[in-house]
C-alpha cells in the first residue's frame, strides 16, 4: 500500500474539529483527541509495510484476513505472537482445534523464587485472524512466517508480578470460571488483538446506550455485524479508529503504558531486522498485529523509525515449549469474555463463510480437513503494479446508518424449538407453547434494543425468560443449554503426532490396555496380571501416573501397591485425554515418566526447608515405583543428614511410620540391612534421646509426637544397641523428664514402666489415687489420653489401660461419671482412633462373654496377685523329662548355642536331684516344656 495523500482524511477531520466545537466548550476540549484518531489512522495506512489490525476471536477479522491473503498473497507474515513459540506452529495440523500454544519453566532463574512454574499460554481457534495468517503461510511455498512479538522470558521481565499486565486474568472467584480455566492452569494468556476499552467510564457509556449487558455483546452488535460484508479498506480503517479510540481514552497507568510501547518498539525491532538481512521488499509483507498497537505513536514505529530500543538479553530460565488443549470456555474465563462468546464466535464465522463465499485456510492433514491430491504451487513474481492511494473510507462508514438485518424466521424457528427439546431432555416441563414465546420474546427484546433481528443474546435472554421460571431441575440451567446449542464448549485436543516424546511414550506403554486413552472422559482398565504378566508393566506405569498427575486422571478402583508386594489383578479409572494438559507439561521435565520422577524425589529430599519424614517418603517412593536401589540410598543418606539437623519433633509420627515400614521391607526382601538405614536407627536413637527431656514440657510439641519419639526409641532399641547405642542414654532421657501436663505425665509413667523403673503394682496405685482425690477427677481423661498414646510405644499396656478405664466406671458416683462422660469419650476419639482396634481386642479378652457369666466375673487385677507356685505333681511330671533331655541333648545344645552358653552334659545319676530343682525353679521347666512343643 503506497502512501496516503496529505489530504485523504481532510473531510472527515474537519467534521470531527467541527462536532469537538459544537459539543463542547470549544475545539481545544476535544481536538487533541479527534485529531489524534484521524492521525493515527492516515499514518497507519500510509506505512509502506502493510499492517492488518485485528481484534482476537474475532469472525470478522478471521474473514478480512482470509479475503485479503487471496488477494495480496504476501510473502513474508509478521505475526504478533512470542517469538519463541515459532517452532510449535508447525504441529498445529496433528491438533483438533481450539488449542494453545504453551512456554513453560519449571526451574527458574532471574525471577523470584515463588513465580515458579512459570507458564504462558496463547490459545489459538479456528475463527480466528492469526489461524488464517498461520494456515496460509505453512501450507503456501515460498511464504515465510515471522513470529515478532517479545519472547516468553521477556513477558515475566516486563512485570512487577507473575500475574502479567491482566490480558489473561479471568475471576477466579467464580465458581464457573475456576472450573473452565482448568486446561489452562495458571498461565499467564497472551493473545493477539486485546481490543477492550481500558477506561471503565467508556465501556459503561458503551453498553448502557447499546442497550447490551456486556463487552462481547456489544462488540458482536456493533462491530462484527457491520464489519462482515465490508471491504478491505472499510475494515481496516475502521479497526484503526477503534484502535486509535481506545488507546487515546486509556488511563494514564505508567506501567501498561511502558509495557505497550515497549511491545511495539522490540515487534517493529525485529521486523526491520528481518527485512535488512533477508533483503525483502515491504511490499511483500503484511504485519498481522492488534488494532491497539496498530495505532502506536512510538518513535520505532514503521519501516523508516529508529533503531534506538536496545532488546534485553533473556534470563537463565531453561523454557520448554508445547501444544496443550484448550476450549471456548478456557479461552473466555482467561481473558475475561461473556460465557458463551466464543462459542457464538465460531457459529457466526461459519455462517460468514457460507455467506461471503471466501474460502478460508485450513492446515493440511488437519481432523476435518480433507486431503489434497494436488501439491501446493509456489507463489507467482509479484505483479508490481502501482497500487492507488487508499480512499477515505471512514467517512461514509461513519455517516451511512447502520444496514438492518431481515429477520430470519426459519433460523430464529429453529432455535426456539432445539433449545425446548434441549430442555426436556434436561428436566424441564417444556412445551410447545415454551417454543413460540421463545420465538416472540426474542422479536420484542431485539426491538426494545433498537435492532430488527434478533442476536443470540437476545434469544438467550428469551429463552431463560419463557423456560428457567423459578428453578433449575438439573445441572445445567438454561443459558448453558443455550451455549451448547451455539457450539458448546468445544475442547481441542493435540494429536499423537504433536505430543511430547513422555507423552507419546506413556500412550506407547500403555497400548496393550487396548484403550482409546486420548479420548476425553473416564475410561476403564482391567488387569489380569496373573494370566497376562506383560500388564505388570502398565501397572508399574500406571502407579508412576497416579503418583505425578492430578488426582482422577489414573484412579485404582481395585488393587493397590505396598513395599514387597505383587499385584495379580487391578482395575483402574483412566482420564488421560481430560488431563492431557498435565501429561503434556510432565513432558517438559524429561523423556520419560521414570526420570521426571527420580526429578522430583531428588528436588523434595533437596529442597532446603525438607524435614525427615519428606525425605523418606521419597525413599520409600524411589522403591515402590521405581524399584531403585541406587537412587534409595542415596535420599536415605539426605534422610540422616536432615535427621541429624532437626530441633523439633514435628514429624516425628511420620518418620516412625515409615522407617517402620522401610525395615521391614529391607528385612525380608535384602540378605542385610542398608548402611544408610543401619545409621538412620542409629542416629535416630541418640537424636531422639537428646530431645526427649524437652519435648516432655515443650508446649509446641504434641502428646502423638512424644509417643512417637518413645516408640522410634523402644522399637528401635534391639537394633540400636546392637549397633552400638547405649541404652543409658534412653535412662537418663526419661530420668531428666519433668512434664506436668497429664496426659504427658502418663506418658512417663507409660515408659518408666516399660523400662523397669515403675512397677505396674505401683502404677495401679497411682491411678486409683487419681480416682480418689476429687480435685484431680476432671483431669482424669487426660491421664487416660496419655495412655492411650502410651499403646504406640508400649502395646503391652493395652490390658492396663482396659483396667483403668473399668475402674473409673466402677468407683465414680453418677453425679461425677455423668458429666465426666463426654469428656472421655471425646479424648478417646480424638486422641486414640488408630489404637481403638488394639483396645477392643483386649476388652474382649478380659471381659466375659456372656451376659450370664458377668456376674460372678472378677476382674483379673482384682485377683490376688502372688508368684507362681507349681503343683506337685507338675512338677513330678516335669521332673520325667530329665532323661527325654539326657537321651536327646541335641535340641539343648541348639538352646544353649543360641544363648551363647558353654557347659558339658552330667551323666543321670548326677541329675537326681533334679525333681528338688524343678520344684524349686518351675518357670524354667514350663519354658523348656512349651520350648519342645513347639520344636
Amino acid at each position: 500500500m503506497t502512501a496516503t495523500p496529505e489530504g485523504t482524511f481532510t473531510a472527515l477531520r474537519t467534521q470531527l474539529q467541527d462536532a469537538a466545537s459544537t459539543f463542547a466548550d470549544g475545539p481545544a476540549a476535544l481536538e487533541g483527541i479527534l485529531r489524534g484518531i484521524v492521525d493515527d489512522v492516515e499514518r497507519a495506512v500510509g506505512e509502506p509495510l502493510e499492517i492488518f489490525p485485528v481484534c482476537h476471536h474475532s469472525p470478522a477479522s478471521a474473514i478480512a484476513m482470509a479475503r485479503r491473503l487471496r488477494e495480496k498473497q504476501p510473502r513474508t507474515i509478521y505475526l504478533e505472537l512470542c517469538e519463541d513459540m515459532a517452532p510449535l506452529l508447525t504441529e498445529l495440523r496433528n491438533c483438533r482445534l481450539p488449542v494453545a500454544v504453551q512456554s513453560f519453566a519449571s526451574e527458574i532463574e532471574g525471577f523470584p523464587a515463588d513465580w515458579a512454574p512459570l507458564s504462558v499460554v496463547a490459545p489459538v481457534t479456528e475463527a480466528s485472524a492469526e489461524y488464517q495468517a498461520i494456515a496460509y503461510a505453512l501450507d503456501t511455498p515460498g511464504v515465510e512466517l515471522v513470529l515478532v512479538d517479545r519472547s516468553s522470558d521477556h513477558v515475566f521481565q516486563w512485570e512487577t508480578g507473575p500475574d502479567g499486565e491482566g490480558e489473561g486474568e479471568g475471576d477466579p472467584d467464580a465458581p464457573e470460571a475456576a472450573e473452565q480455566t482448568a486446561l489452562h492452569g495458571d498461565a499467564v494468556g497472551v493473545e493477539i488483538g486485546d481490543l477492550r476499552p481500558r477506561f471503565a467510564e467508556l465501556e459503561e457509556h458503551l453498553l448502557r446506550h447499546g442497550r447490551v449487558r456486556h463487552w462481547s455483546e456489544w462488540w458482536h452488535q456493533y462491530v462484527e455485524l457491520p464489519l462482515g460484508d465490508s471491504d478491505h479498506d472499510t475494515y481496516r480503517q475502521v479497526m484503526l479508529l477503534i484502535g486509535s479510540l481506545f488507546r487515546r481514552l486509556a488511563p494514564g497507568d505508567p506501567r501498561k503504558v511502558r509495557v505497550d510501547e515497549d511491545r511495539e518498539r522490540y515487534m517493529w525491532t525485529r521486523m526491520r531486522e528481518h527485512l535488512a538481512a533477508t533483503g525483502t521488499d515491504p511490499a511483500d509483507c503484511l504485519y498481522v498485529c492488534g488494532a491497539f498497537h496498530a495505532a502506536s505513536r512510538v518513535a520505532e514505529f514503521g519501516v523508516h523509525g529508529s533503531d534506538t530500543f536496545t532488546v534485553s538479553p533473556p534470563s537463565g530460565t531453561k523454557w520448554r515449549h508445547g501444544l496443550i488443549p484448550s476450549s471456548h470456555g478456557a479461552i473466555e474465563a482467561q481473558f475475561g469474555l461473556a460465557a458463551g462468546s466464543v462459542s457464538i464466535a465460531a457459529t457466526e464465522w461459519a455462517k460468514n463463510v457460507r455467506r461471503t463465499g471466501v474460502r478460508p485456510f485450513r492446515l493440511e492433514g488437519q481432523a476435518g480437513t480433507r486431503k489434497s491430491t494436488r501439491p501446493r504451487k509456489a507463489l507467482a513474481p509479484a505483479a508490481r503494479a502501482s497500487a492507488g492511494p487508499a480512499a477515505d473510507r471512514l467517512t461514509g462508514f461513519l455517516q451511512r446508518p447502520p444496514a438492518l438485518d431481515a429477520l430470519d424466521e426459519a433460523e430464529l424457528l429453529g432455535w426456539s424449538v432445539e433449545i425446548v427439546r434441549a430442555a426436556r431432555r434436561n428436566g424441564y416441563l417444556a412445551s410447545t407453547a415454551d417454543a413460540i414465546a421463545v420465538f416472540e420474546t426474542s422479536i420484542l427484546l431485539a426491538g426494545m434494543r433498537d435492532r430488527a433481528k434478533p442476536t443470540p443474546y437476545d434469544f438467550q435472554d428469551a429463552a431463560v425468560t419463557c423456560i428457567e421460571k423459578d428453578a433449575v431441575p438439573g445441572r445445567r440451567d438454561v443459558g448453558w443449554l443455550v451455549e451448547i446449542m451455539m457450539g458448546g464448549d468445544r475442547v481441542g485436543q493435540v494429536g499423537y503426532d504433536a505430543l511430547p516424546p513422555l507423552a507419546r511414550d506413556v500412550h506407547d506403554r500403555l497400548a496393550p490396555l487396548d484403550l482409546k486413552l486420548q479420548q476425553r472422559g473416564v475410561q476403564r482398565a482391567l488387569l489380569d496380571i496373573a494370566s497376562r504378566p506383560e500388564l505388570a508393566r502398565c501397572s508399574d506405569l500406571l502407579w508412576m501416573l497416579r503418583r505425578l498427575l492430578p488426582q482422577g486422571a489414573a484412579r485404582p478402583i481395585m488393587g493397590e501397591r505396598r513395599l514387597g508386594e505383587h499385584p495379580i489383578q487391578e482395575s483402574w479409572d483412566l482420564a488421560l485425554g481430560t488431563h492431557q494438559r498435565a501429561l503434556i507439561e510432565l513432558g517438559y521435565e524429561g523423556v520419560s515418566i521414570e526420570q521426571v520422577l527420580e526429578q522430583r524425589l531428588r528436588r523434595a529430599a533437596y529442597a532446603p526447608r525438607a524435614t525427615a519424614a519428606q525425605v523418606l517418603e521419597a525413599v520409600e517412593d524411589a522403591t515402590l515405583y521405581l524399584r531403585s536401589r541406587r537412587l534409595a540410598d542415596e535420599l536415605g543418606t539426605r534422610a540422616l543428614e536432615v535427621l541429624a539437623s532437626e530441633r523439633s519433633v514435628d514429624g516425628a509420627p511420620e518418620v516412625l511410620r515409615r522407617v517402620r515400614r522401610l525395615l521391614a521391607h529391607y528385612r525380608t526382601a535384602e540378605p542385610v540391612l542398608p548402611p544408610w538405614i543401619e545409621s538412620f536407627v542409629k542416629t535416630g536413637y541418640a537424636h531422639y534421646c537428646t530431645l526427649l527431656p524437652t519435648a516432655f514440657t515443650d508446649d509446641d510439641a504434641t502428646v502423638r509426637q512424644v509417643a512417637a519419639m518413645l516408640g522410634f526409641l523402644f522399637g528401635m532399641e534391639g537394633l540400636a544397641l546392637s549397633l552400638g547405642c547405649d541404652r543409658t542414654q534412653l535412662e537418663l532421657a526419661l530420668a531428666q523428664s519433668h512434664p506436668t501436663e497429664p496426659s504427658r505425665t502418663a506418658l512417663l509413667w507409660a515408659a518408666q514402666t516399660h523400662l523397669g523403673t515403675l512397677p505396674r503394682t505401683v502404677l495401679r496405685e497411682r491411678c486409683a489415687e487419681l480416682l480418689g482425690n476429687p480435685l484431680v477427677v476432671p483431669a482424669y481423661p487426660r491421664y487416660l489420653s496419655g495412655f492411650v498414646h502410651a499403646l504406640e510405644p508400649v502395646p503391652g499396656l493395652a490390658d492396663f489401660v482396659v483396667e483403668a478405664v473399668s475402674n473409673a466406671f466402677a468407683r465414680l458416683p453418677d453425679s461425677v461419671l455423668l458429666p465426666w462422660l463426654p469428656s472421655l469419650i471425646g479424648t478417646l476419639r480424638a486422641g486414640g482412633a488408630e489404637h481403638a482396634p488394639l483396645l477392643i481386642r483386649e476388652a474382649g479378652r478380659l471381659f466375659p462373654a456372656r451376659l450370664t457369666e458377668l456376674d460372678t466375673w472378677v476382674p483379673p487385677w482384682r485377683l490376688p496377685q502372688g508368684p507362681p507356685r507349681l503343683p506337685v505333681e507338675s512338677a513330678a511330671s516335669t521332673a520325667g523329662g530329665l532323661p527325654l533331655l539326657a537321651a536327646q541333648p541335641a535340641t539343648c545344645d541348639a538352646l544353649a548355642a543360641l544363648l551363647g552358653c558353654d557347659g558339658t552334659w552330667e551323666s543321670p545319676d548326677a541329675g537326681s536331684s533334679g525333681a528338688a530343682l524343678l520344684a524349686r525353679y518351675p518357670q524354667t521347666a514350663r519354658a523348656l516344656e512349651a520350648l519342645r512343643a513347639v520344636s
